[in-house]
């Protein structure tokens, strides 16, 4: 094992023993803020810790079994081979686990997310897949047991949309959502093609954290131009009659948000204020992130055809993740809501990427 990650591990261990001892103590109990706080960072490191101890209970099988090379008798010689062997074989399962669990965690990775989809390219069948991808989350979204919030929504007049946005609630939304952000591509024959020609079109995808209020970025009233207008559901218990649809422009950045989901414009009011928040907080995030190569990737791009992080191609029944040159045969599965097939090699991809850099640095 590097003697870098080694040190980290053990620095790690005394800081566990610390934390042990501060939980046990009176006044710490009594502020629970900081209760809280710290019992959070021993749970994390519990894991840690615990396959820290397992990887030093090989390294002493195996110097105890190296030890017993040195026996007369043969087949004991062959049975520490063995044990070596099999504690040496352990030793690597454990370091790599280990080193996935040292990697620097994401702040925002337990966070809801507001997604947000855009058709580009394409005219009406642009509109059309940007439903396809809403009912794609959405059905993610339920298999999680998480929470889907339409904020607002303009359709197009093919049933599709020309933008959607919508809040999801649920531990660790944007881990698993994060790499979604991007030009997403489909090929196939639309309806009303009457050649049975395939067309490209495209939709963009962007994934915000939710801002929590410990990192809201302060926005000056006198910034804001508030405008109410009545909501345009689809029917039914949707309609509106008053004007509690809330749109907000924030007039130095030009960003425009705007929430319709809720009766109440106090409440619609809140929301389109924390989209506001996490779209600013990206932007400022953003601006600071685009030296570096590495989040090329994580881009939305401009909507073109060209620009694209996977393409969704209906006649082969294929989806292709063009970042890490994954290929499945599962479009339906996907589109169905299936996406853990295409998320978990993101995610292992970028560990990879950040294991690399822990190796180098």
């Amino acid at each position: 094992m590097d003697i870098g990650i080694r040190q980290r591990l053990d620095q790690a261990s005394e800081r566990f023993e610390e934390l042990a001892q501060l939980l046990a103590e009176p006044d710490v109990i009594a502020n629970q803020p900081q209760f809280q706080s710290l019992s959070r960072e021993y749970a994390d490191l519990d894991p840690v810790i615990g396959l820290w101890q397992r990887y030093q209970e090989c390294e002493s099988a195996y110097r105890d079994a190296h030890e017993m090379l040195d026996e007369d008798d043969r087949s004991l010689r062959e049975l520490a081979r063995d044990e070596m062997a099999t504690a040496e074989q352990r030793q690597n399962e454990l370091e790599t686990e280990l080193q996935r669990l040292l990697l620097p965690r994401d702040p925002n990775d337990e966070r809801n997310i507001f997604l947000e989809v855009r058709a580009g390219t394409g005219g009406q069948e642009a509109g059309i897949f940007a439903g396809d991808l809403l009912r794609m989350y959405c059905r993610f979204s339920e298999r999680q047991g998480w929470q889907v919030e339409i904020l607002s929504a303009q359709e197009n007049d093919a049933g599709g949309y020309r933008e959607v946005i919508a809040r999801i609630i649920g531990r660790g939304a944007y881990s698993r959502l994060k790499f979604e952000s991007g030009t997403h591509r489909v090929q196939r024959v639309p309806a009303t093609e009457s050649q049975g020609r395939i067309h490209t079109s495209a939709c963009t995808v962007a994934i915000l954290p939710e801002v929590a209020e410990i990192d809201a970025i302060d926005i000056n009233p006198n910034d804001l131009r508030i405008d109410t207008y009545r909501s345009s559901g689809a029917g039914g218990q949707h309609v509106n009659t008053t004007d509690s649809a809330i749109r907000i422009t924030h007039l130095p950045s030009g960003i425009v948000v705007e929430c319709q989901d809720e009766r109440s414009q106090h409440k619609n009011k809140a929301r389109a204020l924390s989209l506001l928040s996490s779209r600013l907080l990206e932007s400022e995030r953003a601006s600071q992130r685009s030296q570096q190569a590495a989040d090329r990737k994580v881009q939305v791009g401009s909507g073109d055809r060209s620009e694209r992080i996977r393409t969704y191609n209906y006649p082969q029944g294929r989806v292709t993740d063009h970042r890490i040159g994954l290929t499945l045969y599962e479009l339906d599965a996907v589109l169905g809501g299936a996406l853990e097939s295409v998320i978990d090699p993101l995610t292992e991809a970028h560990q990879e990427e950040l294991l690399a850099e822990m190796s180098q640095s």
